[in-house]
């Protein structure tokens, strides 16, 4: 514990350009689909990463990723508003928008049902992309083939985003050797909660500190799915409970640019409906993600294990990617503390100044770009990209993005030793 109190206090003293506090309503203004949170698709944006240092050339890439677009993952979404807008257009309980709306549903709901779950062609393409971008950006990893490894979840969704994407490195370079791995074997690194993992944890929950504060946020909840039920059926008698179908309306309004299918529910719900009670959505995020942090400790150690065999030696690895779900993406930022999502504020408002939903998007990602100096082993640096854009750590340094790779690992290696004395 006085290992880990030293290092957050030298982590507090470092200034980094990284710190900068992010003004949420102009990224939403910017691109209102990012309140769609943990439902937005990947979105792909210019940016100009910072040059290594001199002397310094990139060596090594970890990854982990969230698969890619998909359908809802849960069928029986599209089985109860099938039923119920059944239901209501028998029963002449629909209005006009909701009629058109029952409609335009009936003629896909076929696709949706037979697709839930499943990888989009979108999923597929972030995918592609993600992978060539990173080729692109550190072709000195790679230009020279060698061997990558790529782990997955068990999902077939996850297993495709895999393929996806080591399909599209093989393009880039067909020198490269890459084993695609589902496997209980391998489940520890990727998606360490999995029922089937042979390897059993017990990890502390964790719970945010503004759950005890609650009632002093001042979020603005809308009532929208009422709202939107209001929108769609002119009476709701023998129609059961509204207030779990308003959610599933929003659910599947937030879905549909995933699926191909922007513009099936027309009006019923609007960008800036979502935008305005996106800080409501993006807190019972946080809350969910946060309980799970320490369970992602195996993955954090796996990022570790892997890339120290690869700085010493033992590993002839130029890439370890993992392919998992936004439950494992999303506690392993905050578990890390990617641009501050470990600060668990005591005041609810404060939330979304430390952790965005959006962060945890379809295909989102954290890559580690590892460097070495003319120092060799001794003197390896590390920078982290969090969906393509240099993140900060809470790892002290005085040269942001790039941290000294034995800094990262003495801080994350009490930060562990102190979870697992809880």
């Amino acid at each position: 514990m006085k290992r880990l109190i030293t290092t957050l206090i030298l982590a507090i003293l470092t200034l980094t350009a990284g710190a900068q506090k992010i003004d949420v309503n102009e990224v939403l203004k910017a691109c209102p689909k990012k309140a769609y949170g943990t439902d937005c698709p990947y979105q792909f944006e210019d940016v100009k990463l910072t040059k290594a240092p001199e002397g310094y050339k990139a060596f090594y890439v970890s990854h982990y990723a969230r698969h890619g677009s998909r359908y809802y993952w849960n069928s029986q979404l599209y089985q109860v508003l099938d039923s119920l807008l059944t239901k209501a257009h028998d029963n002449q309980q629909l209005t006009a928008d909701g009629e058109a709306f029952y409609q335009r549903f009936e003629a896909v709901k076929d696709e949706l049902m037979t697709g839930w779950s499943e990888l989009t062609q979108l999923g597929w393409e972030q995918h592609q992309g993600i992978a060539r971008r990173m080729y692109e950006q550190f072709p000195e990893v790679f230009e020279k083939g060698g061997n990558v490894l790529a782990i997955s979840s068990l999902v077939g969704r996850c297993v495709l985003s895999m393929s996806a994407f080591c399909q599209e490195l093989v393009q880039c370079n067909p020198k490269l050797e890459i084993r695609e791995q589902s496997s209980r074997f391998t489940l520890d690194g990727v998606v360490p909660m999995d029922g089937q993992n042979p390897v059993k944890h017990v990890y502390p929950k964790a719970h945010p500190r503004y759950e005890l504060n609650r009632d002093q946020f001042k979020g603005n909840d809308l009532q929208l799915g009422k709202m939107v039920v209001d929108r769609v059926f002119s009476n709701t008698e023998g129609l059961g409970h509204m207030g779990r179908i308003g959610e599933d309306l929003i659910n599947l309004y937030t879905s549909l640019p995933n699926i191909g299918h922007e513009g099936l529910m027309g009006n019923l719900v609007t960008d800036d409906e979502i935008v305005a009670r996106w800080e409501v959505s993006n807190l019972g995020t946080y809350s969910w993600l946060f309980e799970n942090k320490y369970y992602m400790i195996p993955i954090l150690q796996d990022i570790m294990k892997k890339a120290n065999a690869v700085i010493d030696g033992s590993s002839d690895h130029v890439a370890d990617l993992r392919f998992g779900h936004d439950s494992y993406l999303g506690p392993l930022t905050l578990l890390m503390g990617i641009n501050g999502a470990d600060k668990d504020p005591v005041d609810p408002n404060e939330v979304k100044d430390c952790y965005q939903n959006w962060q945890t998007c379809k295909a989102s990602n954290i890559q580690l770009i590892f460097y070495r100096g003319n120092g060799g082993q001794q003197d390896v640096i590390v920078k982290c990209l969090l969906n393509g854009k240099e993140a900060c750590l809470p790892v002290p340094t005085d040269n942001f993005p790039y941290y000294r790779w034995a800094d990262f690992c003495s801080y994350y290696d009490a930060l562990i030793e102190s979870a697992n004395k809880q």
